[in-house]
């Protein structure tokens, strides 16, 4: 009778164990993981729940005052005698609106930092990955587990925090807050971009880690590519599309959510005059008059209709280098693991 139930206790014993390996891996990824999901889910709870009551309690005092679209210093009628109302408002939630915004420029960094370059490099600098990878897990598949929990914490952690600032950034208004589209950290915190380069961060740390299989140094180095690639981006910005020339022969000036890029004088026959021809000084306006100058101007501009365009293409580049990096991850991988 024994032997009879032996072949089945084995078969189950092997199906139960084929079980715990599959989970096993799903669930070692999860205990090594947990800090930092329940870390960044904290991170999204406190500042999306921060950021939504900041801007309905934004938009109560915008209402209550009747100072929307209104700044400091307004060419509407509607907004004259209102300028220490707009004082009060920025006083009382500039500080608050531009913390939330630092959180999000810096979530890409902090990404890369903390979650990216110890991802692979922690377990590779220890040699703990070698239980994985002798539980008959391919290496394939135990970098895939180790990469999709955080890939799919960063996505959600940045999506919704961008979610909550843009709720912000909208209720207070650019002119009313003071902070337009176009800043250098207003654009990183607006939209899908923050999303983008928090993907982009996280592959480029593992990538990284998995390359100096030193933790610490990987960190390191990681925040020194986050702040290069943070520059190129910065100064790449205003070429991912055309910008946009209007002329002013008389005089006159663009929106102030247009993004100025520069200035440059209209000659009475409405040629454009180039960039540095006249340098500022004591020759200026002899220099203006030689060249048939009279008071026109152009300014070369991106209007705020090229906000949304732009983020969009800056944020799909982005994904693409963080698609390219994460193709790079795996085939070192397999180089090194087989």
């Amino acid at each position: 009778m024994s032997t009879a139930t032996e072949p089945r206790t084995a078969g189950a014993a092997g199906r139960t164990a084929g079980t715990s390996r599959r989970g096993g891996l799903l669930w070692l990824v999860w205990r090594q993981n947990r800090g930092v999901a329940l870390g960044l889910l904290a991170l999204l709870l406190a500042g999306g729940i921060g950021m939504v009551v900041q801007g309905a309690s934004m938009t109560a005092y915008l209402a209550q005052h009747d100072i929307a679209g209104c700044a400091l210093f307004s060419p509407s009628p509607r907004c004259e005698g209102l300028q220490r109302a707009v004082e009060d408002f920025r006083a009382g939630y500039g500080k608050t609106f531009r913390l939330g915004q630092l959180l999000l420029v810096l979530l890409p960094a902090l990404i890369g930092l903390f979650v990216g370059a110890p991802l692979l490099a922690r377990e590779l600098e220890s040699g703990t990955h070698k239980v994985a990878l002798t539980q008959s897990v391919g290496p394939l598949r135990w970098l895939t587990a180790k990469l999709a929990l955080p890939a799919v914490l960063t996505a959600v952690t940045a999506a919704g925090l961008a979610a909550g600032y843009l709720w912000m950034w909208r209720s207070g208004g650019q002119e009313t807050l003071g902070a337009y589209w176009y800043s250098d950290s207003g654009f990183m915190a607006l939209g899908p971009v923050p999303v983008a380069q928090s993907l982009l961060m996280l592959a480029t740390g593992t990538l990284v880690g998995l390359l100096l299989r030193r933790t610490i140094v990987a960190m390191v180095l990681t925040l020194g590519v986050s702040a290069a690639l943070t520059l190129v981006f910065m100064n790449a910005r205003q070429y991912l599309l055309p910008s946009v020339t209007t002329d002013f022969p008389h005089g006159g000036r663009v929106p102030d959510d247009s993004w100025v890029l520069w200035e440059g004088s209209l000659t009475t026959s409405g040629e454009h005059l180039p960039r540095g021809t006249c340098s500022a000084g004591p020759g200026v306006e002899k220099c203006l008059l030689s060249h048939h100058v009279d008071g026109g101007s152009y300014i070369v501009q991106h209007p705020a209709a090229h906000h949304w365009p732009l983020a969009w293409i800056e944020a799909g580049i982005a994904l693409a280098l963080a698609a390219v990096v994460t193709a790079v991850i795996y085939r070192v991988v397999r180089r090194q693991f087989g």
